[in-house]
């Protein structure tokens, strides 16, 4: 089903129908800075496997978040949201990534969701992005003429959530929690 197998899909091209996934991404700007988040919903009653890939994506979500603070290296991040993607028969979308937000949308660093040997390290203060894509199926995409759409190669379902985070002294603060 392309409606639920796509990133960055707008939805106007074929409307909406009973078993979709849509993910409405939210960015605001709001005295100078930005925030980005991100959430699946479910159109009418969607297959278990659709509904197991979404809850997935927010657990790996939720796990990475977990374990951010200071000091900890930003491929941790890569670790935590693979080997849960993993450990439920998914995989980590590869080439797109979260990001530094604040003054500009997209800044340092990029957060890879998968294993990586990115250097650095999170400090208190960065704000950035955690934006785990799970696909059902091959690790791979391709983007459409626009530019701007993804779909998986194979077909195969897709899901992400993100979340804006500050690191704190201590932790990480969700900014754009509902």
């Amino acid at each position: 089903m392309l409606r639920s197998s796509s990133i960055h899909l707008v939805a106007l091209f074929f409307g909406l129908q009973d078993g979709d996934i849509i993910n409405i991404d939210v960015t605001v700007y709001l005295d100078g800075y930005h925030g980005d988040n991100a959430r699946n919903f479910y159109v009418g009653t969607v297959s278990p496997e659709a509904k197991k890939l979404c809850e997935t994506t927010s657990k790996a979500l939720d796990a990475a978040i977990s374990i951010c603070k200071p000091g900890v290296p930003y491929k941790e991040i890569g670790k935590v949201t693979e080997t849960i993607a993993k450990e439920n028969g998914f995989s980590i979308a590869k080439g797109l990534s979260g990001h530094g937000v604040g003054k500009d949308f997209h800044m340092q660093p990029a957060i890879l969701h998968y294993t990586n040997n990115m250097p650095g390290v999170m400090q208190a203060g960065q704000t950035f992005t955690i934006e785990p894509i799970l696909l059902q199926g091959a690790d791979v995409a391709k983007t459409w003429d626009d530019g701007w759409t993804m779909v998986t190669k194979d077909g195969g379902l897709t899901a992400q959530c993100e979340h804006t985070i500050l690191i704190t002294d201590d932790g990480a603060e969700i900014l754009t929690k509902c």
